[in-house]
């Protein structure tokens, strides 16, 4: 928690409705990863600074209770301010791992109305 200002905010911006503000909730969130994943490991794989902004990129791993495996990439670009994290900008999401889905289906799901009804 001493990584974290104590108005830290939280963007999601691929997810607007999960964004967050304040220690409290960065608190929660925690515990509950460590409660459900108590073997969780966060590894930065690189990262970039730039003043008070930091980019960085992640992964997330480890197994759930039931055993399933818990899996997450992705970036999240903090403010610093006093040595601590006052925001981010959250783009971690789970790894898709069982997914045959091509780049151009995706493409294709993505930009295409459905005319099927």
């Amino acid at each position: 928690m001493d990584c974290f200002s104590r108005d830290y905010r939280n963007e999601t911006p691929a997810h607007p409705s999960r964004g967050f503000q304040g220690e409290g909730r960065v608190r929660a969130n925690w515990a509950q990863i460590f409660t459900f994943v108590p073997d969780v490991k966060a590894r930065v794989v690189r990262w970039s600074a730039n003043g008070p902004e930091v980019w960085s990129e992640w992964e997330m791993s480890g197994a759930r209770l039931d055993g399933s495996r818990h899996l997450m990439r992705g970036v999240i670009i903090f403010t610093v301010e006093d040595g601590k994290a006052a925001a981010a900008r959250f783009y971690l999401e789970p790894v898709d791992e069982a997914s045959a889905t091509t780049v151009q289906d995706e493409v294709r799901h993505q930009v295409h109305a459905d005319t099927s009804g």
